[in-house]
């Protein structure tokens, strides 16, 4: 009975180690192409790596960022989320709620968006694990659900933090004091920190690759499959409930129709950052390295004067070049 334990074990670690081997070099090849990019920026524009523009990009990469950690563990499961632009949306309208309509605390607020958060990424797992809807369905319905619900609960009008006065530093305040230094950008630089070591050092990040990789032979050899995906599904929407809590902050107020399309970037960000969206592979590392990719691309844009327009064009062409790459790689190998 041991033995047939430790072989299952066993295997999922061999494969995890491989991944890891595979994402090092994958990793070094991403620095290396962003590395490229900030030199290009720079040569063009100087000002580029000035101290305050890469505040500003940090600051831009916070939202993204968070959306992109809690997207890729799915990604790591071979699934999807495109949920989580509507979650973060709705667990910042429904922390409005709690402060402005029930009275609750700011810290009873607060932990109230996440846990709304939780829930509706565990309503998604369990509509993948349990209903057997593929994991584009569920999260469409619940992306249509969470923007709908947001419109209904706030009557279409924003609402606004001012009776928690200090809200609003919570994303832009500066850390310690320092200028242009954002305690949004430590918070996500925490929570990056919190999600590698869930992904690397814990049984979440191991049983994702190996749901990825092959999600049958994992049910055979005994992991209960369907609940660590409502469990995967509900971290990422605790993600999304902590990029709520920065949107709403710097905004110092929920916006229902914001949301949609954000997303699309996060889902970005993981791919750019070699996250294969068939599953199986990929890292926190380079998801935190694909949101700044995408946050530096597009401010080197707009220093450049290109138009809006044009910026997600060539922000799209990155997106499918990576997945290209990812494709040809795969078959090589």
């Amino acid at each position: 009975m041991t033995r047939t334990s430790d072989k299952p074990s066993k295997k999922i670690n061999d494969n995890k180690m491989t991944s890891s081997i595979r994402d090092r070099s994958q990793i070094v090849i991403i620095l290396g192409i962003y590395i490229l990019m900030i030199l290009f920026f720079f040569i063009l524009k100087p000002n580029y790596l000035s101290y305050d523009n890469i505040m500003t990009i940090l600051l831009a990469t916070c939202v993204n960022g968070l959306l992109a950690l809690g997207v890729s563990f799915v990604i790591f499961t071979g699934g999807i989320d495109i949920s989580v632009g509507t979650v973060m949306t709705f667990s910042s309208v429904m922390s409005g709620i709690a402060l402005n309509n029930w009275g609750l605390p700011l810290p009873l607020v607060i932990l109230f968006g996440f846990l709304v958060g939780a829930f509706c990424g565990a309503v998604n797992g369990f509509g993948v694990a349990k209903m057997y809807l593929p994991p584009f369905i569920a999260t469409m319905a619940m992306q249509m659900i969470t923007k709908g619900l947001s419109l209904v609960v706030s009557g279409i009008k924003p609402i606004y933090f001012t009776a928690a006065p200090g809200y609003q530093n919570i994303a832009t305040g500066y850390f310690l004091g320092i200028p242009g230094f954002y305690n949004a950008i430590v918070i996500l630089l925490v929570i990056a920190v919190i999600a590698y070591i869930i992904f690397s050092k814990t049984i979440i990040g191991r049983f994702a690759l190996a749901i990825g990789s092959n999600e049958e032979a994992t049910r055979l050899s005994g992991v209960k499959t369907d609940n660590w995906k409502i469990a995967i599904y509900s971290l990422c929407g605790l993600f999304a409930g902590f990029a709520g809590l920065i949107m709403s902050s710097r905004l110092n107020s929920a916006q229902p129709q914001l949301g949609a399309g954000y997303e699309l970037e996060a889902i970005a960000a993981a791919v750019i950052g070699g996250n294969s969206l068939n599953g199986g592979e990929g890292s926190i590392t380079g998801t935190i390295l694909g949101a700044l990719i995408i946050s530096s691309l597009t401010n080197g844009l707009r220093i450049m004067s290109v138009p809006t327009e044009l910026q997600s064009a060539i922000v799209g062409l990155v997106l499918a070049l990576a997945v290209y790459f990812d494709k040809r790689r795969r078959i090589n190998e």
